[in-house]
């Protein structure tokens, strides 16, 4: 019994408990035949949320892509307040480019997780979003070893300027 719990915990994790994906390589029947009662896949997926929030980082983008990615199939707004607590305390003194980025996911974010996150929640989101954006346009361009502007498909402070601008005119647009 345990071999097969962990099994079934291991293709759950190979596939982030992403059902659809599993059915896809033809793997989602044999996880079926596991049995997993649904709470322990919750249990999971909060193994999931918690560990890639202890991975945030502006050097590395895997776990804020982590979370996105599971915020399209797993709905849960901690995944939104953990980046809105990890972005409000390290994202300004990022370079220009992580702070890009970061806003960019946010907005996926908040966009994925609509359903779940209050009204208020989403605004204050949106608030530290808009203040990262405008912290691009406002200062100079700084790029930390390692970002290369043509890595993000950005030419110039210019080029990055008009994206950042791009996603404030989105949020000035949202309707709740």
């Amino acid at each position: 019994m345990e071999e097969q719990r962990l099994r079934a915990k291991e293709l759950f994790d190979l596939y982030r408990g992403h059902f659809f994906q599993m059915h896809r390589d033809g793997v989602f029947e044999e996880y079926k035949t596991y049995e997993i009662e649904s709470q322990i896949e919750i249990d999971w997926y909060n193994e999931w949320i918690d560990t890639c929030t202890n991975h945030l980082s502006i050097r590395d983008w895997d776990a804020i892509t982590s979370l996105e990615l599971l915020a399209k199939y797993y709905q849960d707004s901690r995944i939104l307040d953990n980046v809105i607590a990890f972005a409000s305390r390290h994202i300004m003194g990022a370079d220009s480019i992580v702070k890009l980025m970061y806003a960019e996911k946010l907005m996926d974010l908040i966009k994925s997780l609509k359903k779940v996150v209050s009204r208020e929640k989403r605004h204050a989101a949106y608030q530290l979003t808009y203040k990262m954006l405008e912290d691009i346009i406002l200062k100079p361009l700084i790029i930390d070893p390692g970002h290369e502007l043509d890595q993000y498909h950005l030419k110039d402070k210019k080029s990055l300027n008009s994206r950042a601008k791009k996603s404030m005119d989105e949020i000035r647009n949202v309707r709740d």
